[in-house]
C-alpha cells in the first residue's frame, strides 16, 4: 500500500483529489495539506510515498517546495496537480524530479493513469532491487514507467463507434453559449447520456474539447465540456 499526502490550496479540491485516490486500488490517502509549511510539518513524523501536489500555494510555490524537501533528504515522489502550465514551470518540474504533471481540470481516469504509472515504476524499481546492476532491459523499463502513463492511447468512445453521432455533438458544443455537461448534450442531441459522457471524454482526451468543472452544494464536481479553446471560435 502505498501512502499519499493531497497537497492543494483548495480545501474542496483536496477533499475531492483524495476521494479521487482512494478509489485507486493500492494507494491511500495519509493527509491532506493546504500550504507549504503545513505540508513540510506533516512530512517531519510520517512516512509518504507520494505527494499530489499543487503549484498554487498560499506561502510558497509547489516547486519552491520540492526543492526545499529535496534539500531537507525528503525522498517522497511528486505528481503536480496544477492549473500551472507555464514551459517555465513545466521545465523546472522536470529538473527537480517530479515524476509526472497533471493539469487542471483533469478527469478521474487521467489521475488513475498516473497512479498506475506510478505504481508500475515501484514495482519495476523493486524488480530490479535483486540485482547490482540491473542491465539495459530493465532500466529501460524503469524510464518507461516514469515516462508513459499506464493506458497507452485513449478508448474510443463507446462499440458502435459512429462519425455521426461525433459530428453531432462537436455541432451542439459549437452552438453553446456556455460549456455543457453529458446531461445537457445528451438532452440536445437525444442520444443516452452514459453514451454522451463516452463520447465527450474521447473529445476531450484527444484534445477537441476543454474540460472544466463546476463545484455544486452537493460537494461533487460537474464536469462541462467546450470546444478547445486554441481551436478556431465556434468550431470543434
Amino acid at each position: 500500500m502505498m501512502d499519499v499526502l493531497v497537497v492543494d490550496d483548495d480545501f474542496h479540491v483536496a477533499e475531492i483529489n483524495a476521494a479521487y485516490v482512494e478509489k485507486v486500488a493500492g494507494f491511500r490517502v495519509v493527509g491532506t495539506a493546504h500550504t507549504a509549511l503545513q505540508t513540510m510539518r506533516m512530512l517531519e513524523d510520517r512516512h509518504v510515498d507520494l505527494l499530489l501536489l499543487d503549484h498554487y500555494l498560499p506561502d510558497r510555490t509547489g516547486l519552491d517546495l520540492v526543492r526545499a524537501l529535496r534539500q531537507r533528504g525528503v525522498r517522497s515522489d511528486v505528481i503536480m496537480v496544477t492549473a500551472a502550465q507555464d514551459v517555465d514551470v513545466v521545465e523546472a518540474a522536470l529538473r527537480y524530479g517530479v515524476l509526472h504533471y497533471l493539469v487542471k481540470p483533469f478527469t478521474f481516469e487521467g489521475l488513475r493513469s498516473r497512479l498506475d504509472g506510478y505504481a508500475e515504476l515501484r514495482r519495476t524499481l523493486r524488480d530490479a532491487g535483486g540485482a547490482a546492476t540491473p542491465g539495459q532491459k530493465q532500466i529501460d523499463r524503469i524510464f518507461g514507467a516514469v515516462r508513459a502513463p499506464a493506458g497507452g492511447a485513449p478508448p474510443t468512445p463507446a462499440k458502435g463507434w459512429s462519425g455521426p453521432t461525433v459530428e453531432l455533438i462537436r455541432e451542439v458544443l459549437a452552438a453553446a453559449e456556455t460549456p455543457l455537461s453529458a446531461h445537457d448534450v445528451a438532452s440536445r442531441t437525444g442520444i443516452s447520456r452514459s453514451t454522451a459522457q463516452r463520447y465527450l471524454r474521447y473529445l476531450q482526451e484527444q484534445g477537441v474539447l476543454d474540460l472544466s468543472l463546476r463545484y455544486g452544494d452537493a460537494g461533487r464536481p460537474e464536469h462541462r465540456y467546450a470546444c478547445a479553446s486554441s481551436g478556431p471560435a465556434n468550431e470543434c
